[in-house]
């Protein structure tokens, strides 16, 4: 079993040291209910450090990045099934405090709010959201030490957020994002598809199938950005999804495009039942 550790303050200064010894650590933080996605991170970082540098991850379900309607009461746990995991994938220590006070103490005031990249998307339907983002990973660097930090694309939005914090406040951590992770069916992976009904999880596979027509439209000749959207949207619609954006950004800055470029990305949003999923694409 991969190392366990519940104090962030034991955690910090097992890393300083290791990192005082002249290993090299690579980060991947999680929310834990681990997936294929998860694991492919977590062999990359092994990868990355090589048999004498510390692959880590840390499991803590952040409660500063959920609203008060969203879904942290009810987020899927299984610590012991988590540890089994990270082990196989060649983790050597897992971070998992036990109570959100040990990474948030009580008088806690200090916060990291990034800028437009943070603002469109899901920050705009998600106030707050990528305040908690950005500030438990700018934690989790600090008490970690990390030469690397390993991201999902799936969480694109997310992953241009943290670029922009590490690069804007010279942060000494290289932040690699890692392609999206599927089912065979191409449904993302995503620790809340454990929420989807049968019928739900059929549904949510027009997601993935509608950024594959998109990028079908595309290769053929179709640049115009909101027409490409506005088929999407159809799609989405008429699989029973209700669509919380389709959008169709610069992949850096995310500033929308009237044309979509080779690279350009699609986003998209939708819920099936109560469920919210997201998803993304490049485009060709």
């Amino acid at each position: 079993m991969a190392e366990l550790y519940r104090d962030p303050r034991a955690w910090q200064r097992r890393m300083i040291a290791a990192r005082d010894g002249g290993r090299r650590v690579a980060l991947v933080p999680t929310m834990g209910y681990l997936h294929e996605g998860h694991l492919s991170l977590m062999r990359e970082a092994r990868r990355r450090v090589g048999p004498e540098g510390l692959a880590v991850a840390s499991i803590f379900v952040n409660p500063t990045q959920f609203g008060p309607q969203e879904d942290l009461a009810r987020y899927p746990r299984d610590l012991e099934g988590d540890l089994a995991k990270c082990a196989a994938a060649g983790v050597d220590a897992v971070l998992a405090p036990e109570r959100p006070e040990q990474v948030f103490a009580p008088g806690h005031q200090t916060w990291i709010e990034v800028g437009p990249v943070a603002q469109g998307l899901c920050g705009a339907r998600r106030p707050g959201h990528f305040r908690g983002v950005a500030t438990v990973v700018m934690k989790l660097f600090q008490l970690t030490r990390p030469q690397v930090a390993l991201f999902g694309e799936k969480d694109w939005q997310q992953l241009q957020v943290i670029r922009a914090m590490v690069r804007d406040l010279d942060l000494d951590v290289e932040v690699v994002g890692m392609p999206i992770v599927r089912e065979p069916d191409g449904l993302a992976r995503s620790s809340r598809n454990a929420y989807l009904s049968p019928d739900e999880r059929r549904r949510a596979l027009a997601l993935s199938r509608t950024l594959a027509e998109a990028q079908e439209r595309a290769r053929a000749g179709q640049r115009d950005a909101a027409r490409l959207a506005e088929s999407a949207r159809a799609a989405l619609a008429s699989a029973g999804a209700r669509v919380d954006y389709v959008e169709i950004v610069e992949p850096e800055s995310l500033q929308p495009v009237a044309r979509a470029a080779p690279g350009s990305r699609m986003l998209v949003a939708a819920y099936l039942g109560t469920t919210r999923l997201i998803d993304n694409a490049a485009l060709p």
